[in-house]
């Protein structure tokens, strides 16, 4: 019942109690325990590096900060957007050959579904500019880097660096380890957490073979034979989701009647304050929870997960305030920025969740004509839409929320926050949890 099989990790200083203790007792039960050397060999090769993945994150996010930090110096002097001005270096990249999108799409017709070279060559021409695009925003950077001076200062890793030390410099001014530190705590915090599910699945995996092997020899049965009595034999539509629910139930027993206890604890969540601003919402504002999310209408993961949050959300109605801010990531998704503009007008006549469900059901089609379209389906007014969706003001609300987003550390989507700790499982599972741990709070 082993979920996980291959792992890569990075993270930072935790209190992981048993960083360095291979006999270190992480979890119980009537007869057993679990400690380091009882994981997989993934989680312990990621426990041994602990040193090494510290220095490379850390390495990495200073690198970040410098990138993200010149290019927004770049963008504000030709007065652009940082999606906008990634997007201009990416269109100094000349198409693709046309013999030579031909030739992909007859190296992989068998790959291609039946489509029509027509259909396939606007995915063949992303596919083809890709390397070569990436190639640009990589000189792109080089070019920033000298042009705005950036020298690196004192070594972040230094333990004995203080908060005031310079620790690069970009454009003649200092950054301090102190704003290093402000600025990579949350990226770093998620790293940490995502070790703590993952040691805690592989606990709680090591701990349930261990358990099925005792209940099966207390029944007189090979293991096989108890999983298929408890898990398999109870399935009727064979989902995936019947099966995890089957499962979790059963390591639910096993775990009661052997008085389990896991006594490894993740790190406390960060909770951020999450400003609703004056975004569209769902559901009375006095709510116990508040559920804020981040959202790129021509982003598929967006549309894939929006219903799996509809329905943790519709088990606790009247408990929950849902609101929806934008974050379109203009450098990927040509059409993201106009469609949340598109549904703030809609917004402005009192539409906005239904023009967002068409949003997501047409993003092959967030043209300006297209969300017109929409928009005189739902039967909004054609001509006080327009006016709003032309607006500067409009635009300038898209704006005020991917500006936050930033603030928040937020870089994809969707970035989905329950009473400000975000959901790093972006599932229905996942949002029932944070739901309901909400709720106990």
């Amino acid at each position: 019942m082993r979920s996980i099989a291959v792992i890569c990790i990075t993270f930072l200083f935790s209190a992981l109690m048993f960083a360095q203790k291979p006999d270190q007792v992480l979890a119980t039960a009537t007869g057993q325990t679990i400690k380091l050397a009882n994981l997989s060999p993934e989680v312990q090769t990621a426990v041994n590096n602990l040193a090494e993945s510290i220095a490379k994150q850390r390495k990495d996010l200073l690198e970040q900060y410098v990138y993200q930090s010149v290019i927004e110096l770049e963008a504000a002097s030709q007065k652009l957007s940082v999606g906008q001005y990634i997007v201009s270096v990416k269109k100094k990249v000349p198409d693709p050959k046309e013999a030579d999108i031909k030739a992909v799409y007859d190296e992989n017709l068998d790959k291609l579904g039946g489509m029509t070279f027509a259909q396939a060559r606007p995915r063949i021409v992303t596919f083809l500019r890709s390397e070569p695009e990436s190639k640009a925003i990589e000189e792109m950077y080089k070019a920033l880097r000298t042009k705005y001076k950036v020298t690196v200062g004192k070594d972040i890793n230094l333990s004995t660096a203080l908060p005031t030390d310079v620790v690069v410099t970009i454009n003649g001014k200092g950054v301090t380890s102190k704003e290093f530190e402000d600025f990579a705590s949350l990226p770093l915090y998620e790293l940490r957490a995502e070790l703590a599910d993952v040691v805690i699945e592989d606990i709680q995996n090591a701990l349930m073979d261990a358990l099925i092997a005792v209940e099966a020899r207390s029944r007189d049965l090979q293991t096989s034979d108890l999983i298929a009595q408890e898990v398999t034999n109870k399935m009727k539509d064979f989902s995936d989701e019947e099966k995890f629910v089957l499962e979790d139930a059963f390591m639910k027993r096993l775990f009661a009647k052997y008085q389990a206890k896991i006594l490894y604890t993740a790190p406390q969540p960060l909770v951020l304050q999450i400003s609703a601003d004056d975004d569209p919402s769902l559901g009375p504002a006095t709510a116990p929870v508040t559920i804020i999310m981040f959202s790129d209408f021509q982003c598929s993961a967006c549309a894939a997960t929006h219903p799996a949050l509809k329905r943790a959300m519709s088990e606790h109605q009247g408990k929950i305030r849902f609101i929806v801010r934008d974050y379109p990531l203009e450098s990927i998704h040509e059409n993201g920025f106009r469609a949340a503009v598109a549904a703030n007008a809609a917004n402005a006549q009192g539409k906005f969740f239904e023009y967002v469900e068409k949003l997501y059901a047409n993003q092959d089609a967030l043209d300006d004509v297209s969300l017109k379209k929409y928009a005189a389906e739902l039967g909004l007014n054609a001509a006080q839409f327009a006016i709003d969706f032309s607006a500067e003001k409009t635009a300038a609300e898209v704006r005020k929320d991917m500006a936050d987003g930033n603030k928040y550390g937020i870089n994809s989507t969707p970035t989905i926050y329950v009473n400000g700790v975000k959901v790093r499982d972006i599932s229905y599972e996942g949002f029932k949890a944070a739901i309901e741990r909400a709720l106990k709070k």
